[in-house]
């Protein structure tokens, strides 16, 4: 197991919220200028640019909400003493998997594919 799993998750809960307001501004930043901007997305070829950096930005705003989602829910199961356990056979998960993947919530043969 991680030797301190709280101290490492809440490590990562820290970068991942950062990022967070980073896109989220980089996210208001492209929102408002394309609001000054004359673009229209259909006729206009740098209306694609702003549309697809704002899909962009937007779709990456939303991982680091995941990944803040994900480590809140490792905290939550070091809190409640199911961190490092299966949930499919409720046996430890390997330390090495734990160490790679802090947020692990199953073995690695468990694991979604």
């Amino acid at each position: 197991m991680v030797p301190d799993p709280r101290r490492t998750l809440e490590s990562l809960r820290s970068e991942a919220l950062q990022r967070l307001a980073t896109l989220t501004e980089q996210y208001d930043e492209v929102v408002a200028s394309s609001r000054d901007t004359n673009a229209d997305d259909e006729h206009d070829p740098e209306g694609a640019t702003i549309a697809f950096e704002r899909s962009q930005v937007g779709a990456l705003a939303r991982q680091a909400g995941e990944r803040v989602a994900e480590i809140d829910a490792a905290l939550a199961r070091v809190v409640d003493g199911s961190y490092g356990i299966c949930e499919v056979c409720g046996l430890p998960i390997e330390p090495e998997r734990l160490e790679a993947r802090p947020t692990a919530r199953t073995h690695v043969a468990h694991a979604p594919a």
